[in-house]
């Protein structure tokens, strides 16, 4: 994918300063450290453990920080809850998808908007009309319980409950996960056309090569700390890196 104008961007929307986290006496994330500008898919890659998901988690509140700074729009949110963080902002859309399985597609939907759909309906049904036109089998499958449907179309309900939510930045976490190949074309076709409504997108993908297709800029982590980082281009053309963290 074609690089923006990051050179030409002072202020990342995202900021992370020397990250570190610990789960009990095993650093996972060892002094982080990297920038996500407004409108770019930006990707995390690296092997199982690398420390992905747990960049997300701290992210967004979900674990606490060791030491470090998180810093979106300006504003340094270490310590803020998570729920406040999404209000803020910051969507995640979690490994393993996390959607109700017991409520309909409708349902896992309306739920998304609980900040503001009774102050704000109209927003509410833009945003359904807009996830339910990018995802045509979600509307096919709008009363069906969530637990019935496919890995895929699981996923589909994911992110769309994310765009209903609402944010600045959204927080993709494996959303390969489990999909058959031609799902995941589907998927990241999908997350293309998301960012080119202008949402920025941060990806944590174990899917490398797919990611690098998709992203203007990338991150790589190999056990919790920075290894490489650079525009698809250059990383997929150093053959180092390619053998050792891309495969």
């Amino acid at each position: 994918m074609c690089s923006n104008d990051r050179k030409n961007q002072t202020n990342p929307l995202l900021k992370i300063e020397d990250l570190h986290v610990s789960y009990g006496k095993i650093a996972a994330l060892k002094g982080v450290s990297f920038d996500v500008y407004k409108g770019e898919i930006v990707s995390v890659l690296g092997a199982n453990g690398a420390g992905k998901t747990t960049t997300l988690n701290a992210i967004t509140g979900a674990i606490p920080i060791e030491s470090g700074k998180v810093v979106f729009k300006g504003n340094e949110i270490n310590g803020t809850p998570a729920y406040k963080i999404t209000r803020q902002g910051i969507v995640h859309v979690p490994e393993g998808r996390r959607i109700f399985p017991g409520l309909t597609v409708a349902e896992n939907l309306r739920v998304a908007s609980y900040t503001y759909e009774s102050k704000n309906k109209k927003l509410f049904n833009e945003r359904l009309d807009y996830v339910l036109t990018l995802f045509p089998r979600l509307k096919e499958r709008y009363t069906q319980l969530g637990g019935t449907l496919s890995g895929g179309e699981q996923q589909m309900l994911a992110i769309s409950r994310a765009i209903i939510t609402g944010g600045d930045i959204l927080l993709l976490d494996e959303p390969s996960m489990g999909l058959a190949p031609i799902i995941v074309r589907e998927i990241f076709d999908i997350i293309v056309k998301i960012s080119k409504s202008g949402q920025t997108i941060m990806l944590v993908e174990q899917n490398a090569s797919m990611a690098m297709e998709i992203s203007n800029y990338c991150y790589v982590l190999e056990t919790g700390n920075m290894a490489f980082e650079g525009e698809p281009e250059v990383l997929k053309n150093n053959a180092d890196i390619e053998s050792a963290y891309l495969g």
